[in-house]
């Protein structure tokens, strides 16, 4: 059996009169990895989809009591459960008539007659695009913290050789608090298109940028492009970073503003520290271990004012 998709059990509610339907979810997967609630009724669903709700909800157009569409434009109406990926069991002679897929707002569909690996691969593709859209950051769309410890742990489980780097700005909170949240999400923004064509600029490579949170970034390259990697990261941004001040604490090379006791106090211009982490000969067994590492790094990135970056050079 192929290794799972996702890190942990899914859950999936299945809404049809039909029992063949529900026969053929069930014997998809191991109930380990995706396990179906099946209910013949639409209505009689609701509080239990509320209550409960599932990883992925598939309705059956055969439902005697209430059309799919219905199903679907009542639970997408909750903005809670906006995010609940809906799939539609539908006939052939359904889709002789155009849907404004704009009012059901249904994530994707299936029409009967379906192959086992249709219905499947599918089911899987839905599930991994709605975890891929909950988990990006809304502002930079970047993936956030859930598929960059999956990433990790799936670099790590392969025993592929990479670098880790963990990119932190510093003096932002000082920048926020004069400048305001506008003028710090637009350094946010700047922060993840540096990363992002940077590392983009690295052709041929295997490669991934995440955004933790806040002022939290990663990068993923091959180890022994770590360090020029950052080199050119660090080098972007101290190019565009002061143009985001005002000109006179551009050039002054500061600005004055009260720290989080209170204090009126001079800070330096945003900086960069990125420590980097490496994973060379299966040194680690689980991305907890290059957390911590990569906290002790960064505390030595920040002792310098200035961008700078930390490589961690231990053996495994």
């Amino acid at each position: 059996m192929p290794p799972s998709l996702f890190p942990r059990q899914q859950r999936g509610i299945l809404l049809t009169p039909d029992p063949e339907l529900a026969e053929l979810f069930r014997s998809l997967w191991d109930p380990a990895e995706v396990e179906w609630t099946v209910i013949d009724r639409g209505r009689r669903a609701m509080e239990i989809i509320f209550n409960e709700p599932p990883d992925v909800l598939v309705v059956d157009n055969r439902l005697e009591d209430i059309k799919s569409a219905e199903v679907a434009t009542i639970v997408k109406s909750e903005n809670v459960y906006r995010q609940l990926p809906v799939i539609l069991c539908l006939d052939s002679e359904d889709l002789e008539q155009p849907w404004n897929w704009n009012e059901i707002e249904a994530d994707d569909f299936l029409v009967r007659p379906f192959t086992k690996t249709q219905a499947r691969e599918r089911v899987h593709l839905t599930l991994c695009r709605a975890t891929r859209a909950m988990d990006a950051n809304p502002l930079t769309k970047l993936p956030g913290n859930t598929s960059i410890i999956q990433r990790i742990q799936d670099l790590i489980e392969r025993r592929d050789d990479f670098a880790l780097a963990y990119c932190d700005l510093d003096y932002f909170k000082s920048f926020n608090d004069k400048y305001g949240f506008s003028r710090g999400d637009e350094v946010l923004m700047m922060t993840a298109r540096v990363i992002v064509n940077t590392i983009r600029g690295f052709t041929g490579i295997r490669s991934f940028v995440g955004h933790v949170g806040g002022d939290d970034f990663v990068f993923i390259v091959p180890a022994s492009l770590a360090e020029e990697a950052c080199k050119r990261v660090l080098e972007a941004f101290d190019g565009i970073v002061p143009h985001f001040y005002d000109k006179e604490d551009s050039e002054r090379g500061a600005i004055v503003s009260t720290d989080r006791q209170g204090e009126v106090r001079t800070f330096p211009l945003m900086a960069l520290s990125i420590a980097v982490v490496f994973n060379t000969g299966g040194r680690l067994k689980h991305f907890g271990e290059a957390s911590a590492i990569a906290m002790g790094l960064k505390k030595k990135a920040k002792e310098n004012v200035k961008s700078c970056y930390v490589l961690d050079r231990r053996g495994p």
